[in-house]
């Protein structure tokens, strides 16, 4: 909790000196594997906080990487929803959301994350099956959301490109896994954590409010942005409506006709 504190408290300060607002979403990859680090290394390295660890740790290198890659750690890589935000707030009532909600809340919600790895730590049960399928399940998603990122990847860097020649371009993604799902990478990202809360009930944890907060918080929270960011998505292209209309908002199903 000192250093979850210690994050947030950092994060509301780069925020104020820089006047940029993603300081959180530059830690959001990096806390969680800290945190579920530091619960194995506290439980003594036992093989399922090790096995939580190591899938923590992966999809944390993958997000690192995919956000690196899109600019996010450079000087000015904020992300566009928070200059939309400021635009539609008041300074002071930006700040103190900033204060509140960006620095604070969601520095919080990482912490949540990572608390049923510190549940699993103080049960004794040993490794069973349903560990295998749940990081079956964890791997299968790391796939999907790694997938999902790379053909956004490199739909945008097309469309850059034909803009760039003078050439038209399609406004937005609709293929791939974009075809089943209109933000196939939320749903993988949201499911992950999920497991992340069952491995606790497979060890044997019954702290319900540790085990769920987060992961219910992170779907609410998920729920709120995607609204948000559609709502950009629709303001800038009309014909976004009609991709909403015969496509899944985020569980990967056949598209409507």
């Amino acid at each position: 909790m000192l250093a979850c504190a210690a994050v947030a408290a950092s994060c509301w300060l780069l925020s104020v000196v820089t006047r940029e607002y993603s300081w959180v979403d530059r830690v959001w990859s990096i806390a969680p594997v800290a945190y579920v680090g530091y619960f194995a290394w506290a439980s003594g390295w036992t093989p399922r906080l090790v096995l939580i660890a190591a899938l923590v740790l992966a999809w944390g290198a993958r997000l690192t990487f995919n956000y690196a890659r899109k600019g996010g750690y450079a000087p000015g890589g904020e992300d566009y929803r928070w200059a939309a935000l400021r635009e539609a707030m008041s300074p002071t009532a930006f700040q103190v959301f900033n204060f509140v909600f960006i620095a604070g809340f969601q520095n919080a919600l990482l912490l949540l994350l990572s608390l049923p790895a510190w549940a699993a730590a103080r049960q004794t049960t040993p490794l069973g099956w349903i560990d295998a399928a749940l990081a079956f399940a964890f791997v299968v998603l790391l796939g999907v959301e790694t997938v999902a990122d790379q053909q956004q990847w490199r739909f945008q860097t097309d469309k850059r490109a034909a803009l760039e020649r003078g050439e038209p371009a399609q406004p937005f993604l609709t293929s791939g896994l974009f075809r089943y799902s209109r933000h196939p990478n939320f749903f993988a990202e949201q499911g992950m954590w999920w497991v992340v809360a069952l491995f606790a009930l497979a060890a044997g944890a019954r702290d319900w409010a540790v085990i769920f907060a987060g992961p219910v918080i992170l779907v609410a929270l998920f729920q709120g942005s995607t609204a948000f960011t559609e709502a950009l998505s629709l303001r800038k292209y009309p014909s976004y409506a009609d991709y909403q209309r015969s496509t899944s908002k985020l569980i990967l199903w056949w598209p409507r006709r």
